[in-house]
């Protein structure tokens, strides 16, 4: 077997192993990206560009016009309010990535008086691209793991960060 053979047949397996292990299918752009995307889509509206940024467990099977409606729904009813968010660094852990993120927002039933929340994302690859997959808050114990420079909580209770 000729040299120019041999290095074709490497080229192939790097390719094959990295469509198994996941790293040559994922498009350019990093966990961070889409969490960042997703947040920016959901607080202005935009809850089309939202979908494709979802994996299909979030999704829950339903098709892109039923969930857009659903998101518009559930928006104007709770009236939801996106004030800023801060992405951190994610951390890719094999075939899933862990992305911590500051919120800052208010709705009528759950979060009414407008505290800052620190929460977790979680992504898998799904169709050659990050999708969002989980979200869900982190406890205070936590917080200093994801974001160091977090200060206590203060005297008013909310969460305060030194931005």
């Amino acid at each position: 077997m000729g040299r120019a053979t041999r290095f074709g047949w490497n080229v192939i397996a790097l390719f094959v192993l990295g469509l198994t292990t996941g790293a040559l299918a994922l498009e350019p752009g990093s966990p961070d990206d889409t969490v960042r995307s997703y947040l920016q889509a959901l607080k202005d509206g935009k809850f089309a560009a939202a979908y494709d940024l979802i994996s299909k467990a979030m999704k829950q099977g339903k098709d892109r016009e039923v969930w857009v409606k659903e998101q518009q729904a559930m928006t104007a009813v709770a009236d939801v309010k996106i004030f800023e968010f801060e992405v951190q660094p994610g951390k890719i852990e094999g075939d899933k990535a862990l992305v911590p993120n500051f919120l800052s927002s208010q709705d009528r039933f759950v979060n009414t008086l407008g505290l800052d929340e620190y929460e977790l994302y979680t992504l898998v690859g799904e169709d050659g691209r990050w999708k969002a997959d989980r979200q869900t808050l982190i406890e205070p114990a936590e917080v200093p793991k994801w974001f160091p420079k977090a200060r206590k909580r203060d005297a008013g209770g909310t969460d305060a960060a030194s931005h």
